[in-house]
């Protein structure tokens, strides 16, 4: 049996996972200005009869791109279909996806900045004309035919907007950027879920929680699901803030939501490269860790948190990062131009 086969222990968690999602509009909590742009757009093209123009959500993980997919499906009354840009490697795999869509039906292709160049270019007349090429036979007596569409609504969801053609980008009529969450929405996510998991959990507990999920309700509702087995263990089964501050500690998650992988990342960057500039290739052979790893899920937040600037020479860590991991800082640090804090590319 393949090991790479899910375990029931993994589809529970999944499972579970996918419960909290919210499944309409009204139980979405924070990000109201993307959620007041859909509802729009949404009433927009369900009273004039057309289907959505197609939507691009891109964002760090973990903000509710697939949900938000969900939604826009279940408001405009229609079913969604998934995929995700590797699985889709060929012409054929993405014509077989598409004849099968039915009118106004919601498409959501997942890592599209990963889909094949040839699949991708098949999909622009899909995308604009409602038409694909399919090529009938082999040899010289190959053919190539137009078949219909049923008009369709395509979400693309990408943690690599930079990564997208221009040609794929400038499809996407509606472009919408997710951004990390304030720990007043975490609260309000954290408590619904809490509800809908049957936990007993506190304000303060809640609010300890939000602080130290890194602006994320993905990993806000893991670390939910975490505190609620250790204080069902070693207390009584309510989330007071004392519960969850030693539950937090126990599974290294600090102050700021940092976890090891992200102070590894940190004291790399200070202790062996003196605080940078260093390459992220440099970085991700030290760590022995995956370069997109570092790119996708560590990087993000260092960087909304301060901690890390991207500059054209390389990674720089802050002065905050000093503070945080307790290493005095050298006189001089490396030089940061005010956009290289908040810039997100590689």
């Amino acid at each position: 049996m393949s090991s790479l086969r899910p375990q029931p222990a993994d589809r529970t968690e999944r499972e579970l996972e996918t419960s909290l999602r919210p499944k309409s509009v009204s139980e979405f909590v924070g990000q109201r200005t993307i959620i007041e742009k859909l509802r729009i757009f949404v009433q927009a093209a369900k009273q004039r009869g057309e289907a959505l123009d197609h939507v691009l959500l891109y964002g760090p993980p973990g903000l509710g791109k697939t949900t938000r997919a969900n939604i826009i499906a279940a408001e405009m009354g229609t079913t969604l279909r998934s995929t995700s840009g590797p699985i889709v490697e060929r012409k054929d795999d993405l014509a077989a996806i598409l004849t099968e869509l039915q009118p106004h039906d919601v498409l959501f292709i997942d890592e599209i900045h990963r889909l094949n160049r040839v699949v991708e270019e098949c999909l622009y007349p899909a995308l604009e004309d409602h038409k694909i090429d399919i090529l009938i036979g082999d040899g010289p007596h190959a053919k190539s035919i137009k078949l219909d569409l049923a008009p369709f609504t395509l979400v693309g969801a990408t943690t690599r907007a930079g990564m997208l053609s221009g040609p794929l980008r400038t499809r996407f009529g509606i472009s919408l950027r997710l951004d990390f969450y304030s720990p007043d929405d975490l609260h309000q996510i954290i408590t619904r879920s809490a509800g809908l998991l049957k936990v007993e959990i506190t304000e303060e507990g809640s609010r300890m929680i939000a602080e130290r999920s890194r602006g994320t309700p993905r990993i806000a509702n893991r670390l939910l699901r975490r505190v609620r087995d250790i204080a069902q263990v070693r207390h009584d089964g309510v989330i007071t803030k004392s519960v969850a501050v030693q539950a937090l500690d126990l599974l290294e998650v600090d102050s700021r939501g940092l976890d090891s992988p992200d102070r590894a990342f940190l004291a790399c960057l200070i202790e062996k490269f003196g605080g940078g500039p260093v390459g992220l290739n440099t970085l991700a052979v030290a760590l022995s860790e995956d370069e997109d790893t570092l790119l996708d899920v560590v990087e993000p937040y260092l960087i909304q948190a301060g901690l890390l600037a991207r500059t054209p020479r390389g990674r720089v860590a802050t002065s905050g990062a000093y503070e945080h991991l307790g290493i005095q800082p050298p006189e001089v640090l490396p030089s940061v131009e005010p956009g290289d804090m908040f810039n997100t590319t590689a």
